[in-house]
């Protein structure tokens, strides 16, 4: 019995851990543009950074073959995931702000929702339809009418497009991933993906990655790169599987409201971004679709 508590004590630390990487990864990548390195650069860093890490750690998992019937399928999870996902991010970052991206984030379990429906023919009830309304209103609100600009932030609104393009990709690959899952360990299916994504990011990012002055960059830098790369990239992958295994899906599921918690407390330490009212509403009708849609019915 003490086991099973302190197990679930270090599975909700774990995560908590992840939220609060991914968190702060919204500020630290966005600091590290573009003055330090553009977008297609960073993501072709994360991706080579990634794929020789987990091909590493794959090293103590049993060796899978991919069938060659799914090998379509993995270069389409590798496209939307850690290709067309990561680019959006990127690019919205470097042209709105940590706060807004966090947020819209937030978003995916209603797109799934909307993705289900269209292409499962899954059915939806009032209440997820009733979410599903608020929260891309919030969405679409944020979109049209945080129009301001900062210094660190030159086009706000087309930033939190592309970072609703991010939700929609990433919503895509969660789609396409779902059948993998039941074939391979997850260790196999990250390994191929990233090395796919180092294939797919060379023809965008080689250009920019040569022009970072990799010999100048100081230890701060440095290690806010190793950040983005390991942290985020591969400690919180680990801290969520270890926290499935113990906790309901349900509750991991509650750890999206912390995310953009943690962004905001970060980003505005930090200068890196701030408040108004817009992004505290369009945060408010996007958690509240995200609650409403994620709600199971009653039993009667």
């Amino acid at each position: 019995m003490k086991r099973n508590i302190n197990l679930r004590a270090l599975a909700l630390m774990a995560a908590s851990g992840a939220s609060i990487i991914y968190g702060a990864n919204h500020t630290i990548a966005k600091g590290l543009m573009p003055d330090v390195i553009k977008p297609h650069a960073f993501i072709l860093l994360r991706v080579t950074g990634a794929a020789l890490l987990f091909w590493l750690i794959a090293q103590f998992f049993p060796k899978e073959r991919l069938k060659k019937k799914d090998r379509l399928l993995f270069l389409w999870c590798a496209l939307f995931g850690m290709s067309i996902n990561m680019t959006s991010f990127f690019k919205g970052l470097e042209l709105s702000t940590p706060i807004n991206s966090s947020v819209v984030i937030t978003l995916v379990p209603v797109i799934l929702l909307v993705l289900g429906r269209i292409f499962l023919k899954e059915r939806i009830s009032a209440l997820k339809a009733t979410g599903i309304f608020i929260g891309l209103a919030g969405a679409i609100g944020l979109v049209l009418l945080d129009v301001q600009t900062q210094t660190n932030a030159p086009n706000i609104p087309l930033g939190n497009i592309y970072f609703m393009l991010n939700a929609l990709s990433y919503s895509i690959y969660l789609i396409l991933v779902k059948p993998l899952t039941h074939q391979y360990h997850a260790i196999t299916l990250m390994k191929y993906f990233f090395l796919i994504a180092v294939f797919l990011n060379i023809p965008l990012g080689y250009q920019e990655f040569t022009e970072v002055a990799w010999t100048s960059l100081d230890f701060d830098v440095i290690g806010q790169l190793s950040f983005v790369v390991v942290a985020t990239t591969v400690l919180t992958y680990l801290f969520n599987i270890f926290a499935l295994k113990q906790l309901s899906p349900s509750t991991i599921g509650a750890f999206i409201y912390l995310q953009p918690i943690i962004a905001t407390i970060v980003a505005v330490a930090s200068g890196a971004d701030h408040l108004n009212a817009v992004r505290i509403f369009a945060a408010l009708f996007i958690f509240a679709g995200v609650y409403l849609s994620s709600r199971k019915p009653l039993r009667a």
